[in-house]
């Protein structure tokens, strides 16, 4: 059931045939990001779409009171920045690394003609975008009906599920590392709520947490707590 609240799309690279994956590589230019610096930002005109070669990438909105609700964590291995292209209009979100990151941009016009090329990619893309729609518009739901405490269960389940993906570890030692103020970005919730959850939490024996560290440990009692049975 988790997986209604989580998005990837690194079979978007992995169930390419080889040729389409040279074809991939011989268009893709790589960058070294910082931690927090920004790939593109809301508003601005897309020149191509990116992927995640290593590192962590939040895809996050902002209000008009200036509080940013992150909608996305991307893990390496996804692209992200494509639906600008394919609807062409601006970029409708933001996206920041949340440590440091290599990043791999393909141009517009090298994006295009690849979708033009290779009949896998195209129909990859289109279950991609499919699956991202049917994603936001569960976490929507969840965003606009559930409580803070449920919000912040299904989060931290959403972690485990991305970190433990990124660094192929098994259930006992997947550490979240994700900031306060990011958990509580996507919790949609201030962080003195998040505080006392992440609190409730520890003394329930639901989770350890080591300094900024938090580690799942009653998996079962964290599910009832989201409700998304």
């Amino acid at each position: 059931m988790i997986s209604k609240f989580i998005f990837n799309n690194q079979y978007l690279y992995e169930e390419l045939p080889e040729c389409d994956k040279d074809l991939l590589k011989g268009i893709m230019h790589h960058k070294n990001y910082r931690k927090n610096e920004a790939v593109f930002t809301d508003g601005t005109i897309p020149n191509g779409v990116f992927y995640l070669k290593s590192g962590k990438v939040k895809k996050y909105k902002v209000d008009n009171d200036g509080r940013e609700q992150i909608i996305y964590i991307y893990n390496s291995g996804e692209f992200f920045g494509y639906s600008a292209i394919l609807s062409d209009e601006s970029y409708g979100d933001t996206t920041q690394t949340l440590e440091n990151s290599v990043i791999s941009f393909i141009s517009k016009d090298d994006f295009l003609a690849l979708l033009d090329q290779s009949v896998v990619f195209s129909r990859l893309l289109l279950k991609s975008l499919s699956h991202e729609f049917s994603v936001m518009a569960n976490l929507m739901t969840v965003l606009s009906q559930r409580t803070v405490r449920e919000r912040v269960a299904l989060s931290l389940l959403i972690l485990h599920n991305k970190y433990k993906a990124s660094n192929m570890s098994n259930e006992d030692s997947v550490f979240i590392t994700l900031s306060r103020q990011d958990l509580a970005n996507m919790a949609g919730t201030a962080n003195e709520t998040l505080a006392r959850i992440l609190h409730d939490f520890k003394e329930g024996h639901l989770i350890i947490m080591e300094g900024r560290k938090i580690q799942l440990i009653n998996f079962d009692l964290l599910t009832k707590i989201a409700n998304f049975y």
